[in-house]
């Protein structure tokens, strides 16, 4: 077998952190848990590109998503890699993601796994669309830091979150992205309850600039073993788009409340 796929074999399979309760204690692409920053500091943004300063270190944000980087990795993910160890993957729903406009992927968490099979449903390859992920700080370091960089990931500090990660957010969804958000926070193997901060963004996103129409897309991944072993089974489900536009009319708080609890009944429905 080729290097990269053992390499992204690898990087699937190797655990960071031991199980407690049925969760991996990894922290996995999640918006901070206490998302009143978004309250408490309002985030405004313009059409500049998308390279915010940290208000308070000398850091920065910035994403970028390498073309020809993505038709190599996304590919070899979809016919090698995943064929090589599943031996079953059924998407569905691929026809309602939106071509065109910026949207929140938010998918359930079950999987180290997931970091591909999102990709495996509406990736560029597929979608024409390039996707970008906000990423635990912890796992950009490395040759998998150096992929997620140059795949449109972009780190979060889940512990300190700054204004700046939630800001570049809102630029990229300005911009007309795909943004990669796993709203339950960690890996879980059972479905658990939404962390509210993905709405907050989404809520926040919409306010910053007239008609922009941001969507959130919801997408159930469901494996036939809950570890995930060799020669496992796993369907992706792609659901109908949530529009921000039709929650913004509430107050915020109670906006972010109701689309926390759509998407969550979304979600756990699917996987019942």
């Amino acid at each position: 077998m080729s290097r990269p796929v053992m390499l992204l074999i690898d990087f699937m399979l190797s655990p960071k952190t031991p199980k407690t309760d049925g969760v991996l204690t990894r922290p996995s692409i999640p918006l901070p848990e206490t998302p009143s920053t978004l309250e408490e500091h309002p985030v405004s943004s313009s059409t500049a590109p998308s390279f915010v300063e940290h208000s308070n270190s000398s850091q920065s944000v910035r994403s970028r998503c390498l073309p020809w980087l993505a038709s190599i990795v996304y590919p070899l993910a979809r016919y090698v890699v995943l064929p090589f160890y599943f031996r079953r993957i059924e998407v569905t729903g691929r026809e309602q993601f939106p071509a065109v406009g910026p949207v929140i992927i938010a998918a359930t968490h079950r999987s180290r796994w997931d970091a591909l099979m999102v990709p495996c449903a509406v990736g560029q390859d597929v979608t024409g669309r390039a996707l970008r992920f906000m990423v635990t700080a912890d796992e950009m370091n490395g040759i998998q830091g150096w992929f997620i960089r140059r795949l449109g990931g972009f780190p979060i500090n889940t512990r300190q979150p700054t204004i700046s990660a939630l800001r570049h957010s809102i630029d990229l969804l300005q911009q007309g992205e795909a943004l990669v958000i796993f709203p339950e926070g960690n890996i879980y193997r059972q479905p658990a309850n939404l962390k509210p901060g993905l709405a907050r963004l989404a809520l926040q996103a919409e306010a910053s600039q007239p008609n922009l129409n941001v969507q959130i897309v919801p997408i159930s991944i469901q494996y036939s073993k809950p570890l995930v072993p060799w020669r496992s089974a796993v369907k992706v489900r792609v659901h109908q788009p949530l529009k921000v536009a039709e929650y913004s009319l509430d107050h915020p708080k109670q906006g972010a409340k109701r689309l926390t609890a759509d998407l969550e009944k979304i979600l756990r429905g699917c996987c019942q």
